[in-house]
């Protein structure tokens, strides 16, 4: 098969899983339910429950009403062998403004809360912090699957057949950190072949995209790569706002920083940019970050 098969293949399989169905079942709230894509370790990957809630508070609303942000927690880990419930609550229709919360359940308990803010187009004041200078295009840069030097079969296996090219600019944190322990870096992503031209698509496949790589700020800070032993990093929660529309099937690149950890919790902040400079979307998240101390 070929590269191009295989990442027509990867998004397929994404698209697949954000095509929620409408359940039988009728409650005060509308219900959805999805599955969820491969992970090694077994556990739902957070970009994708995100994504899948907008997508359900979405189907509540006219398609010219627009998500502007959204604030989830991530409650439990889910379990990517079962089917998650989403349940959207109608909080509050305005004239121009929507407030819906989603709440994704396995086995009865919530995984996973969200509210987000919708919109209807208005004019306004606009301005935007520019993309910084000096980062160099996507194309001088590898994939990452192809800098993951010794790492775990099933963590390979994850990189090559996941839907996003991700290519990061200062290099990968799977077995080493290259250059200075700095709280910053910036990366390159996009969807690996074309998405549907639906801009709710397009706003949610972008959700899935930003919680890639936005807790390593914090550990490029300190030196600590993925396969550090012991190393335990769960995100907490995930704070997002989409400025202008933006394909997440053309580059887009993610300038993410940390300005603070300490408790065992960092926080890293996100600017998402197209490749014409144009300012798409901010993201905040708070993970758990627990570092295995040496022994004295």
């Amino acid at each position: 098969m070929t590269a191009e098969h295989d990442a027509r293949r990867s998004v397929d399989a994404l698209l697949d899983v954000l095509d929620l169905a409408e359940s039988e079942a009728r409650t005060t709230e509308d219900i959805f339910t999805g599955r969820s894509h491969f992970m090694p370790t077994g556990r739902v990957y957070g970009g994708q429950v995100l994504a899948q809630s907008l997508v359900a508070a979405e189907r509540t609303l006219p398609e010219d009403r627009v998500v502007h942000s959204m604030h989830g927690y991530f409650l439990r880990p889910g379990d990517t062998t079962s089917r998650i419930t989403f349940s959207v609550d109608r909080i509050h229709d305005g004239r121009s403004f929507s407030t819906r919360r989603c709440q994704a359940f396995q086995g009865g308990v919530p995984i996973f809360s969200m509210i987000a803010s919708f919109q209807d187009e208005d004019p306004g004041a606009d301005h935007a912090q520019p993309m910084p200078d000096g980062i160099p295009d996507p194309e001088r840069l590898r994939p990452d699957e192809e800098l993951v030097g010794d790492v775990h079969p099933l963590t390979r296996k994850m990189l090559a057949e996941r839907p996003a090219d991700v290519r990061h600019v200062e290099g990968p944190l799977f077995v080493d950190v290259a250059g200075e322990q700095v709280a910053h870096q910036a990366v390159w992503m996009r969807m690996r072949a074309a998405l549907p031209d639906d801009p709710r698509l397009h706003r949610a496949a972008l959700a899935y995209l930003s919680d890639m790589t936005i807790q390593e700020p914090i550990l490029r800070r300190h030196g600590v790569t993925w396969s550090t032993p012991g190393l335990k990093v769960a995100s907490l929660d995930h704070a997002m706002w989409w400025h202008r529309f933006g394909r997440a099937d053309e580059w887009v690149v993610y300038v993410q920083e940390s300005p603070n950890a300490r408790g065992g919790r960092g926080l890293s902040t996100g600017r998402i940019y197209d490749r014409a400079g144009t300012l798409l979307a901010s993201v905040a998240q708070e993970v758990m970050v627990r570092v295995p101390q040496p022994e004295a």
